[in-house]
């Protein structure tokens, strides 16, 4: 047993509980500690307490953890897959799929003379755009052996999918373009309590198949012919892989729209903060991680008149981190060159 591993996944629970509370109190609307406390319980003397708490602040910050945990756990799964630092839970094409049925569907609103831009509607054209993005990207992998080869088909099919979107937008008008250009920054505050339960099963879903292949995952590290060696069927997990990356980054672009760098940067920070590329320690120190930064990052967004996209703010964090992460590659890189 690692007590450094046990502490630091300790800590890093507490600070989420922290930053939740910091979350649902913290806003536009000053509330002291002992009014949200009522407003949870139901005692709150005044409704409009109650509604900020419960139907808008409590929602957002679940989302946040929910968001955090499947961005953060899909990036791992796409980094141990492709080997690649910089691999992220878009790389399939999953968002682009997303984004582009979010498009169609306002873009048919255009052509019909009536305006889908419904909340479930917007949601149904998100998966189903994602599904189809999966289900091609899974068909591929079929023919496809090498990860190397199916990482470059994913992002083949996201440009495409993008270039698609970007005709879309050139034939809409501007009020259209402009809601389509909102859902882009990515909300939080977009999944109500009607959609928390599906957006919950879907993050469920994904990690537990994620979870369930820590063993293999931890074989991938060292190649896939020693993964092949050691009794790891390299189809079947690959398969699975995809999959929870579809669930995962599939489920939070569909409800909360695409949201950038957590996906990339938390696995990293993982790492180092447990010092190990154990999946054991990683994926639960990722997950949380993942958390505690969309939920910092939800707190500053609501700290500006206008609240911030939480996009914005997450690549405030992110961008640095993977600057990072291509600066320590180089060195490492020059390092091993002049020892050869």
């Amino acid at each position: 047993m690692n007590w450094r591993h046990l502490l630091c996944l300790s800590t890093l629970v507490l600070l989420a509980l922290l930053l939740f509370l910091l979350d649902i109190t913290l806003g536009s609307v000053s509330m002291s500690v002992s009014e949200v406390w009522e407003a949870l319980i139901g005692d709150a003397t005044q409704p409009v307490q109650r509604e900020i708490v419960c139907n808008l602040r409590l929602p957002r910050a679940i989302t946040a953890i929910l968001a955090g945990v499947g961005l953060s756990v899909s990036g791992l799964l796409m980094q141990t897959l492709f080997r690649n630092p910089l691999a992220g839970p878009y790389t399939l094409g999953v968002s682009s799929g997303a984004t582009l049925g979010v498009a169609l569907v306002m873009m048919m609103g255009n052509w019909i003379g009536y305006a889908l831009t419904g909340e479930w509607v917007m949601v149904t054209a998100a998966i189903v755009g994602a599904l189809l993005s999966l289900l091609l990207v899974l068909g591929i992998a079929v023919k496809v052996r090498e990860s190397v080869s199916l990482l470059i088909v994913g992002v083949m099919i996201g440009q495409m999918a993008g270039a698609i979107v970007n005709v879309i937008q050139h034939f809409s008008n501007p009020d259209t373009l402009k809601l389509f250009v909102v859902w882009t920054f990515g909300s939080l505050s977009a999944v109500g309590w009607q959609q928390m339960p599906f957006l919950t099963a879907m993050m469920l879903a994904g990690v537990i198949i994620a979870v369930a292949l820590m063993k293999n995952l931890n074989a991938l590290l060292l190649g896939e012919q020693y993964a092949g060696s050691m009794g790891v069927s390299l189809k079947l997990t690959r398969f699975l892989i995809i999959v929870s990356t579809g669930l995962l980054a599939g489920g939070i672009t569909a409800f909360a729209g695409p949201i950038a760098f957590v996906g990339v940067a938390v696995p990293h920070i993982a790492r180092g903060l447990m010092m190990t590329d154990d999946h054991r320690w990683v994926l639960p120190t990722s997950a949380l991680s993942g958390a505690v930064l969309l939920l910092a990052c939800d707190i500053l967004s609501q700290q500006t008149p206008h609240p911030l996209p939480i996009s914005t703010v997450c690549a405030l964090f992110g961008a640095p981190v993977i600057i990072w992460i291509i600066i320590k590659g180089s060195k490492l890189k020059k390092r091993n060159f002049a020892n050869t």
